[in-house]
C-alpha cells in the first residue's frame, strides 16, 4: 500500500518541523474534514509538547511520564480511554419433524461477551494511541483494533504517536555520556529494536495491515528535542 502526504497540507509548518509523519488514505485529510475540533485538539496537543533530556535517559515504568503528559494533554481536552466490548448471540432454530409428533420449531440461545482493548484516547470518531517505548507487538495490537472499529463504522481513522530509532538513539547516547551514565549504559539508551518505532511501524503500514482504515502515525524525534 502506498503512503499518502496530505498531512503536508494540514498540519503547520511549525509542527511539521518538529514531527515526522506518515499516513495511508489520506489520513491527515480525512480527519481535519470530518473532526476538525479533535484535529485543532492534536495539534494543539503536539505544538505544546516538547521531549526533553529525561525522556530519553530515564527508564520509565508502566506508563512513562512521556506517555503520562501526552495522555494527560488530550484528556484535559476532552479525549478519553475507552474499551469496545463486543457481544455475540447466536439462536439455532430447530425445525419440527411432522411424522414424530413434533409441532412448532424449537428454539436454542447461546450468547458470548469478549472484552476488546483499551485505546488511549478516544474523542467522537477517533481513536489515538501513545506508543512511546512499548514492546512493537502493541503496534499488531492497535492496528489490529482499529481496523476492526472501522470496519463496524465506530471511527473514521486511528492515530499513533511514538518515536523515531536512530536519530533518537544517537540523542540519548550523547545525552548519557553528559549525564555521565558512563558508554555502556548510554549505548543501551532506546537501543533496542524490538520496542515501537517508526521502523517498526512503517512496514505494516506499506503492506497493508489497517485495511482499508485511514491511519496516521506522528513519530516524536530529534527535533522535538528542546534540552
Amino acid at each position: 500500500m502506498d503512503l499518502t502526504e496530505s498531512y503536508k497540507d494540514y498540519f503547520p509548518e511549525s509542527v511539521l518541523r518538529r514531527y515526522q509523519f506518515a499516513e495511508t488514505r489520506n489520513a491527515a485529510a480525512i480527519f481535519r474534514s470530518t473532526n476538525a475540533d479533535a484535529f485543532e485538539q492534536l495539534t494543539k496537543a503536539l505544538s505544546n509538547f516538547a521531549l526533553v533530556t529525561s525522556d530519553l535517559i530515564v527508564p520509565g515504568g508502566r506508563e512513562t511520564e512521556l506517555a503520562a503528559r501526552l495522555n494527560d494533554a488530550f484528556r484535559r481536552q476532552g479525549w478519553r480511554e475507552a474499551r469496545v466490548d463486543t457481544t455475540t448471540r447466536l439462536t439455532l432454530v430447530l425445525e419440527p419433524y411432522t411424522p414424530a409428533g413434533e409441532r412448532g420449531t424449537t428454539e436454542a440461545e447461546t450468547e458470548t461477551h469478549n472484552k476488546g482493548y483499551k485505546v488511549d484516547n478516544f474523542r467522537d470518531r477517533v481513536a489515538l494511541d501513545v506508543e512511546w517505548n512499548a514492546k512493537d507487538g502493541n503496534l499488531d495490537r492497535d492496528i489490529s483494533a482499529y481496523r476492526s472499529l472501522y470496519e463496524h463504522a465506530l471511527i473514521d481513522l486511528g492515530v499513533i504517536i511514538t518515536r523515531t530509532q536512530d536519530d533518537l538513539r544517537e540523542l540519548g547516547f550523547r545525552l548519557g555520556r553528559a549525564s555521565g551514565l558512563g558508554e555502556e549504559k548510554a549505548k543501551r539508551i532506546l537501543g533496542t529494536t524490538t520496542t515501537t518505532n517508526s521502523k517498526k511501524l512503517i512496514p505494516r503500514l506499506t503492506r497493508g495491515d489497517a485495511g482499508g482504515c485511514p491511519f496516521l502515525g506522528i513519530f516524536i524525534c530529534a527535533q522535538t528535542y528542546v534540552g
